[in-house]
């Protein structure tokens, strides 16, 4: 019981590890305080949990031994003996499995336990993933806000300068009202981006499974994270590292070790024990040991498996299990490397478009610069500074998608490999 228990408090230390994370790190990943959360709260995860503590106590199931037998004989009609009539009697006795077979046992339930925990690893490494999806979904939305609100802002200052052109007879009537027209569609745009806050606020609330909704804090720029590593190494990280895979290989070891609790059943087991007898002593004769009560001691017994073809059957079972389980495997290590094809895919894809964007944010605001003077000392073209506004506006918004792109699928293949940034 001891060694459960240390067992029990070493992976929870592990958790908490899990959980909070590396300290280092907390300044460049503000949801590290959400996860937290999420795995404090989420019934999910505890519920998984609870049944990996559950497998662990069928442990000390496992490896004892069966109950001990005991036997009562008191006889109707006392059987006459040389020294006295037997008159009641007593037998106890222990069977004993083949030699290793509890041990095997305890194996058993030790590597299922051990696929427990991994079903708990992958439900937090999901729990986590959605957690991050969710926050840089919501990280987006407020940039999108934020972005918005500053164009309508600059939109605004265009209005009161095509106003004054107009007063000044420099301008038109018809620049005044494009910049109304593009004014009333950014609003309305606003409008909806507040909207959508917060069904995205309540599915990251329902993920921290809070009494109270919390208000999510996202940076005003989110630092991009990248990795050191390529795809081959992601892949081998993946293969070895994955809690499915690993709880596959857990059930593929379960299984071998209940082949070998199948064999050992069909092996003898032995019993050992005592037997006493109550005797009650003659009267009509004077005699040595007149009505000494018998005992027997040890008492040795053999069960003898004669009925081979139910542990036939049983070896057979397992190892149709144990292939059936390297099968899925096989399959899982397939679709994995598929997930890890179009993660990276898509991963590359942000990166690119994270440096695209910033070129043409660039660009884009070095070009309305250029015309807003023209317009202001030449009078150029008013819609031209309306549609390089509508540009700039667009790729400071895919900027900002592009960047919480690139963090999700870092997180999406972290997740595939069973680590956590």
């Amino acid at each position: 019981m001891k060694t459960i228990l240390t067992n029990i408090y070493s992976w929870l230390f592990i958790l908490l590890l899990a959980v909070t994370g590396v300290r280092a790190q907390e300044t460049l990943d503000p949801v590290n305080e959400y996860l937290k959360i999420a795995a404090q709260n989420n019934p999910e995860l505890m519920s998984i949990f609870n049944q990996y503590l559950a497998t662990l106590e069928r442990m000390p199931q496992a490896r004892a031994l069966p109950d001990p037998t005991a036997m009562f004989n008191i006889f109707a009609s006392p059987v006459e003996t040389r020294v006295g009539a037997q008159k009641a009697g007593i037998s106890l006795s222990q069977a004993f499995p083949w030699f290793g077979q509890l041990k095997s046992q305890e194996n058993v339930v030790a590597q299922l336990a051990k696929a427990r925990y991994e079903a708990f690893e992958e439900t937090k490494n999901r729990l986590f993933f959605n957690v991050r999806s969710e926050y840089f979904d919501l990280y987006v939305l407020e940039a999108a806000i934020r972005i918005t609100e500053e164009n309508i802002n600059i939109l605004e200052s265009y209005q009161e300068l095509a106003n004054v052109r107009l007063e000044a007879a420099k301008g038109s009537a018809v620049d005044l009202l494009r910049v109304e027209m593009d004014l009333d569609e950014l609003n309305n745009q606003l409008l909806y981006l507040k909207d959508t806050r917060l069904p995205i606020q309540a599915r990251f609330n329902e993920l921290l499974n809070t009494e109270t909704p919390m208000a999510i804090q996202v940076p005003d720029t989110l630092a991009t994270i990248a990795f050191k590593e390529g795809k081959n190494t992601l892949l081998d990280s993946i293969i070895a590292q994955n809690p499915v895979l690993k709880g596959l290989d857990y059930e593929i070891l379960s299984l071998e070790a209940e082949q070998d609790v199948a064999r050992k059943m069909g092996l003898p087991s032995f019993s050992l024990g005592f037997a006493y007898t109550n005797i009650s002593p003659r009267t009509d004769v004077n005699m040595p040991d007149n009505g000494k009560d018998a005992l027997i001691f040890p008492q040795v017994g053999v069960r003898i498996p004669i009925y081979r073809n139910k542990y036939q059957s049983m070896l057979k079972e397992k190892e149709l299990l144990s292939t059936s389980v390297s099968n899925r495997k096989e399959n899982k290590v397939n679709q994995l490397e598929t997930d890890l094809a179009k993660g990276w895919r898509d991963y590359s894809d942000a990166v690119r478009r994270v440096s695209l964007y910033k070129r043409l944010v660039r660009y884009a605001d070095q070009s309305r610069d250029i015309l807003i003077a023209q317009y202001t000392t030449a009078g150029s073209d008013f819609e031209e500074v309306l549609r390089m506004e509508r540009q700039l506006l667009r790729y400071e918004l895919e900027l900002e998608k592009a960047r919480a792109d690139q963090n999700t699928f870092v997180a999406y293949i972290n997740y595939l490999t069973g680590k956590q940034l």
